[in-house]
């Protein structure tokens, strides 16, 4: 690496911590090692929980979305050694829990509400959301890169969900799912050690 490319690294390591310290504070619970790329588009911090080594790229947006009847408890949950790439857009109304070592590809979708649209009179941004159900990223899982992961879907542990497909049903332990919609084409085969076309 020449001098100057060191620089440069050496900056960005330091702006982001340093940017991640600013904002620890703010969060619910914030764990060790956590590193936060500037910049985050955020709202209601402080019902967001993060574990320890976790890593939210630039450009992403994490929410929690108000609701003056519910508990301040955190909303959206990322538990330890947690990746998030860039461009990630992860909206919570009910909760969010993307469970350890869950690793994302750029511009994944993550949402637990859809928008209401069913008064024609009142523009669809004022309607507020619609659909809320929780979701669950299961540990060890791979997000491919612009996945959208819709709301009330549980992703199993150890999964695979490949680039550009919409996740809107559940998917089972160690499992690879493509397309729109997501359906499942391997699964991990315990006896056999081998994944296996479904």
């Amino acid at each position: 690496m020449r001098p100057e490319e060191y620089i440069i690294h050496l900056y960005a390591r330091v702006k982001a911590r340093v940017y991640t310290k600013l904002l620890a504070q703010s969060f619910f619970r914030i764990g060790k090692n956590t590193t936060i790329i500037p910049p985050l588009r955020f709202w209601n911090l402080n019902q967001i929980q993060l574990g320890n080594r976790v890593t939210i790229h630039a450009n992403s947006w994490i929410q929690v979305l108000n609701n003056t009847n519910e508990s301040k408890l955190p909303k959206l949950i990322m538990e330890d050694n947690v990746s998030i790439g860039m461009n990630a857009t992860i909206s919570a109304a009910r909760k969010i829990i993307i469970e350890e070592h869950v690793f994302t590809a750029r511009n994944v979708y993550i949402s637990d509400h859809g928008h209401e649209f069913h008064d024609v009179t009142t523009p669809i941004a004022l309607q507020g959301v619609r659909d809320i159900r929780e979701v669950i990223i299961g540990a060890h899982s791979w997000l491919g890169q612009n996945a959208v992961i819709l709301p009330g879907v549980r992703i199993g542990k150890h999964c695979v969900v490949g680039a550009n497909s919409v996740v809107n049903q559940d998917i089972p332990d160690y499992s690879v799912a493509v397309g729109v919609p997501a359906r499942v084409l391997r699964t991990y085969n315990k006896i056999s050690r081998l994944w296996e076309e479904v």
